[in-house]
C-alpha cells in the first residue's frame, strides 16, 4: 500500500493483533485512567466541546526519558480507546513519522507540514467516525522556535513550527473527532505553543522500586507462560523486591531485558529455560548494572 508522504503507518482499530500492550506495560496507578478519559472524552464528544469558550485541541503529549513506554502506552492507548468507542464504529489510527519532513530546501518542510495537516489527516479522519494519530518524537517536527539552532535554516525551522501550530487549530476545528498522541524523549526541545495547547501533558518518569518488582514479577509470570515450571519464580514476591533494589535506575524495557538476559546466560540454560534459577537472575541483573556504569574513553 502506498503511504501518503510523512505517514508510516495506517491501521483499523480495535484489532486483534494490537491486544497486548495496554495490559503489558506498568505505569503508576492512575496514569492509564486519565490517559482512557481524556481519549474517550475527545473520540466521543469532540464535536459536542467545540462549543465551549475554551475547548480541547485533542492533544496529548507523553514526555520522559527512553524505555518508559511512551510509544507503547500511546499504541495501547489507540486500541483500548477504540475499544471504549466501538458501539459508534471503527477507529483509524495513523502513525506519523516526523522525521519525513524536515528538507534542507527553504520552505520544503512547511509546505509537507502544512499538507500533513490540512489534507492527509483530514483525508484519513473522514474514513471513519474515530481517529488517533500518533507523533513520536515530535520534537523534530514542533521545533522550540526560541532555541532553533542557527547551524541549520532557522527561518525554515520557524515557518515549520508556525505551520505546526496553524495546522494543529485548523484540524481540531475540522475534524474533532480526531485524537492526536505525541511523545517526547525532550521536552526542552518542544515548541512551548505546541506544549500549551495540549489536554494533557504526562511525564513518564524512570520506574520506582515498586514499579520495577511489578515489571519483573509481569516478566517472569510471562515466561511462565512457555515454561510453566518458572512459575515459583514468577510468585516470589520477595525475589522481586531484591531484583528491583539491583535494577534501581533502569528504565522498564532495560528490567525486562535483564530478565530475559538471565536465559540466555549460558547454553544450557538457553537451550532448557525450565532451569532458570534465582540466582540466575540475580547475576544477570548485577551484570546488567555494572556494564551500565562502564564509561567508555574518548
Amino acid at each position: 500500500m502506498n503511504l501518503p508522504h510523512g505517514v508510516s503507518g495506517i491501521h483499523v482499530l480495535p484489532a486483534d493483533h494490537h491486544d497486548g500492550p495496554w495490559e503489558s506495560i506498568i505505569v503508576p496507578p492512575g496514569t492509564k485512567e486519565r490517559l482512557l478519559g481524556t481519549a474517550v472524552l475527545v473520540l466521543r464528544h469532540g464535536r459536542a466541546l467545540q462549543s465551549l469558550s475554551g475547548p480541547p485541541h485533542g492533544l496529548v503529549v507523553l514526555a520522559g526519558p527512553p524505555g518508559t513506554g511512551k510509544t507503547t502506552l500511546c499504541q495501547g492507548l489507540a486500541q483500548a480507546a477504540a475499544m471504549a468507542v466501538a458501539n459508534r464504529g471503527a477507529t483509524t489510527f495513523v502513525e506519523v513519522d516526523p522525521h519525513a519532513f524536515p528538507s534542507e530546501m527553504l520552505g520544503e518542510s512547511q509546505r509537507a507540514v502544512r499538507r500533513l495537516f490540512a489534507e492527509t489527516l483530514p483525508e484519513l479522519a473522514a474514513r471513519r467516525p474515530h481517529t488517533v494519530v500518533l507523533v513520536d518524537e515530535v520534537e523534530a517536527l514542533a521545533v522550540r522556535r526560541s532555541a532553533a539552532s542557527f547551524e541549520t535554516n532557522p527561518v525554515d525551522v520557524h515557518r515549520a513550527t508556525d505551520a505546526v501550530l496553524s495546522g494543529l487549530d485548523a484540524l481540531r476545528a475540522a475534524c474533532p473527532h480526531l485524537l492526536l498522541l505525541a511523545t517526547t524523549n525532550f521536552t526542552e526541545g518542544v515548541d512551548e505553543a505546541f506544549l500549551s495547547r495540549a489536554d494533557l501533558v504526562l511525564r513518564l518518569d524512570l520506574p520506582d522500586v515498586d514499579v520495577l518488582a511489578r515489571i519483573i514479577r509481569s516478566s517472569l509470570a510471562e515466561l511462565a507462560t512457555l515454561w510453566p515450571t518458572l512459575r515459583g519464580l514468577a510468585q516470589d514476591e520477595a525475589l522481586h523486591a531484591k531484583l528491583a533494589g539491583l535494577c534501581e535506575g533502569f528504565d522498564g524495557r532495560r528490567t525486562r531485558k535483564a530478565v530475559l538476559a538471565a536465559v540466555a546466560g549460558c547454553p544450557e540454560l538457553a537451550e532448557n529455560p525450565e532451569r532458570l534459577t534465582a540466582d540466575d537472575l540475580s547475576a544477570a541483573v548485577e551484570a546488567a548494572q555494572a556494564l551500565s556504569s562502564v564509561t567508555t574513553p574518548l
